[in-house]
């Protein structure tokens, strides 16, 4: 198994004939995924990689079955794009571009909830699912079929870590790029659940970052989870005051802090490591010490 996305999914791609979205398309052909369609207002009847262009969602939905769309439109843009793929009924909205306006993104989150839509991102590197599809930016080669998941808020950061894991030999299930603006759809919490709901997963990496409460708001989450979870944060060694890249990265009055996330991290179990070439070794432990206490209590 894995979460969200499978190798049944089939993906549309908004903005499909910009430099990025052709890009990326190709990219994601030659993983595997099932990219049915794209749109790009005045341009349909084209075909980039293979894939037919439409102008509209609702065009596209009329040639195909689509489950899940990656948006690749500028800021100004992104939330008529979401809009309407939601409004034709797609459940999972992959949102590439950054910067996406707060009030707009407060209006795609909250038509998204009344709507049981799934939104990663904004300002996400996407997510996928190793050997199965792949909805994003990230680089193909990483990533390998695996009992690991992971979810981010940093995208290199977590590059790093998948790669090290498949090293390692271990392998991810699903990977999940929360997003790193001010407002995104999935939080920490989300994902976590998933990943303890679903069977393939036998352990969590968490990659997160100094700002905001996302890490304190999951930490309270872990303290029922029966999966070992191994976090790591960004920031670690910021100096007071400074500004990190993500909108999301913003230390307010004291909360948000590298050191305040440890603690509220590690009293949920947790285990924190400082470098990211800690994460293999510290999880395979926890991972065979989940096992061994399992046997146990059997």
């Amino acid at each position: 198994m894995a979460i969200i996305i499978d190798d049944k999914t089939k993906v549309l791609v908004q903005g499909i004939t910009g430099n990025q979205g052709q890009f990326h398309t190709r990219q994601m052909i030659e993983y595997g995924t099932k990219i049915v369609g794209g749109t790009s207002p005045g341009k349909g009847g084209q075909e980039i990689h293979g894939v037919p262009v439409f102008d509209t969602v609702a065009e596209a939905l009329e040639k195909t079955d689509i489950d899940a769309t990656i948006v690749f439109i500028p800021a100004r843009g992104v939330k008529d794009a979401a809009f309407e793929a939601m409004e034709n009924g797609i459940k999972t909205v992959v949102i590439i571009t950054e910067h996406v306006p707060v009030h707009d993104a407060i209006d795609i989150m909250a038509y998204a909830e009344d709507k049981g839509v799934t939104i990663v991102g904004p300002n996400t590197f996407g997510l996928i699912s190793p050997g199965k599809c792949k909805i994003g930016i990230m680089p193909n080669q990483i990533y390998r079929p695996g009992k690991v998941g992971i979810v981010a808020r940093s995208g290199t950061l977590s590059y790093e870590i998948a790669n090290s894991i498949s090293v390692a030999g271990m392998g991810q299930s699903t990977v999940v790029g929360l997003g790193g603006d001010r407002i995104v759809g999935l939080s920490f919490v989300d994902v976590l659940r998933r990943f303890e709901d679903d069977p393939e997963t036998q352990g969590v990496i968490l990659v997160g970052e100094i700002g905001g409460n996302a890490e304190e708001v999951a930490s309270e989450y872990m303290k029922q989870m029966t999966k070992p979870v191994v976090a790591l944060l960004a920031g670690r060694s910021a100096p007071p005051g400074k500004r990190m890249g993500h909108a999301g990265a913003i230390i307010e009055r004291g909360a948000g802090t590298y050191k305040g996330k440890v603690m509220a991290l590690e009293a949920a179990g947790a285990i924190v490591a400082e470098l990211p070439w800690e994460v293999p070794d510290l999880l395979r432990r926890a991972m065979q010490d989940s096992i061994s206490n399992r046997k146990a209590i059997i």
